[in-house]
């Protein structure tokens, strides 16, 4: 009886502690929330300022983000940070303490984002919908999820117009993007041909800054031949040049080619045999024709073939083909470097220096040299140090090693850079 009425008083005497602990607890994890500045919502190459208020002063939080792209992967990354003295964490200020990246990233929850399943890239085939981000903070200790938000990343601005071509268009196929109003805009024939289908992400984003895109497919899209043809077929990109120019919207007298990788000795090859062309961005590419040959009318353009041999195994078991080529600066590969010392347009060379797909810095530099030898000066390149092969729109996840879209067998993986991991 006793013992009963001493265990009555002290819950009569400690139960408004436990009330106060229960109530603190619970108002403390409703008060930390994820802010994305200035708005939940944006484009997919646009930053967002990330902060989590509600800390307690220095406690440390697991930060994790995750999507799901167009073909059901999911690519993740996590960074663990330590509040402030307020219990506040910046990303634009604080620094990761590990995780996926350290140091201070203000996206690195974004660019830093591996798949679950190894050596896949990011795929959005379809711009009409947002690319959602989830975002959670953990408990370091507990794991408990202290708050969530989801930052919603769109491809394409209001008013813009998407337009897929098809069999009124003549031969060729892709999508073409129209900003709002009347224009005119600049032309930019966005050309992504390895690999087959289009990739409408760039051109998108590209069109929501006032560039009217065409993004152009080649193979693997709609009626085209499901794999590269035996040959690349230079009136096929004539046909597609002229159609842009053609358009109402369109501002002359010429327009730009964007290209990365294959496509790179495509774009130099228009340059040089076709008219109305006015700039060419070069990334990463080749200044020679390589593994198909190129027809323009009776004109054959023989390719230069990867040498087996000189391909070589990194320390994790993935390809590198960096130094694959034969020199082309030899009497037997001469024919295959594209003569571009005959075009009067533009060219900017963007290279990566920890490109592990080619030695594009070797290839920008031959260009730029032959160029210059004739006495031309309309080029530039940048380069970039440790990045690897493939550079595009800002935030988009990191690729270090896939599966190279010119070998059919799915055990040759290829690293993209240095890390190759």
């Amino acid at each position: 009886m006793l013992a009963q009425l001493v265990y009555q008083e002290f819950l009569s005497t400690t139960k408004p502690w436990f009330l106060w602990l229960y109530t603190s607890m619970r108002s403390n994890s409703q008060q930390v929330r994820v802010r994305l500045l200035p708005n939940p919502r944006c484009f997919f190459d646009e930053p967002i300022h990330m902060k989590v208020d509600g800390l307690s002063p220095h406690q440390k939080v697991e930060l994790r983000s995750k999507l799901r792209d167009d073909k059901g992967i999911i690519f993740k990354a996590s960074a663990l940070y330590s509040a402030d003295s307020t219990g506040q964490v910046d990303l634009c200020l604080s620094p990761s303490l590990g995780g996926s990246y350290t140091g201070v990233e203000p996206m690195g929850l974004f660019w830093a984002m591996m798949p679950e399943t190894p050596h896949r890239k990011l795929l959005k085939k379809n711009v009409l919908s947002s690319m959602m981000v989830d975002i959670e903070a953990l408990h370091e200790d507990t794991g408990e999820i202290l708050a969530t938000e989801t930052n919603e990343r769109q491809f394409m601005t209001e008013g813009l117009r998407r337009i897929p071509l098809g069999m009124k268009h003549g031969r060729i196929r892709g999508t073409l993007f129209l900003p709002p109003g009347p224009g005119p805009f600049p032309g930019i024939l966005d050309v992504y041909i390895l690999g087959g289908g289009i990739c409408e992400v760039r051109a998108s984003l590209l069109a929501n800054k006032g560039f009217v895109v065409l993004a152009l497919a080649y193979s693997g899209f709609q009626d085209l031949p499901k794999t590269m043809p035996k040959y690349l077929d230079l009136e096929y990109f004539e046909e597609a040049i002229t159609f842009l120019r053609r358009q109402p919207q369109v501002q002359g007298p010429g327009i730009g080619i964007l290209s990365i990788s294959k496509s790179g000795e495509l774009a130099l090859s228009m340059a040089t045999f076709l008219s109305g062309i006015s700039a060419i961005v070069w990334i990463n590419g080749c200044n020679a024709n390589v593994m198909t040959p190129l027809h323009y009318k009776d004109l054959v353009i023989p390719p230069l073939i990867p040498i087996l041999e000189n391909m070589t195994l990194t320390p994790s078991g993935l390809l590198d083909i960096r130094d694959s080529l034969p020199d082309q600066i030899t009497e037997r590969n001469r024919a295959s470097v594209i003569p571009i010392e005959r075009s009067g347009s533009r060219f900017l060379f963007v290279v990566s220096e920890d490109d592990r797909n080619w030695n594009s810095c070797l290839f920008a530099q031959q260009a730029a040299a032959q160029l210059r030898h004739h006495g031309k000066d309309n080029f530039e390149v940048v380069t970039y140090p440790r990045a690897g092969h493939f550079l595009e729109v800002p935030y988009m996840p990191h690729c270090p090693s896939g599966f190279h879209s010119a070998d059919n067998d799915p055990t040759h993986l290829q690293a993209s850079d240095g890390g190759g991991e």
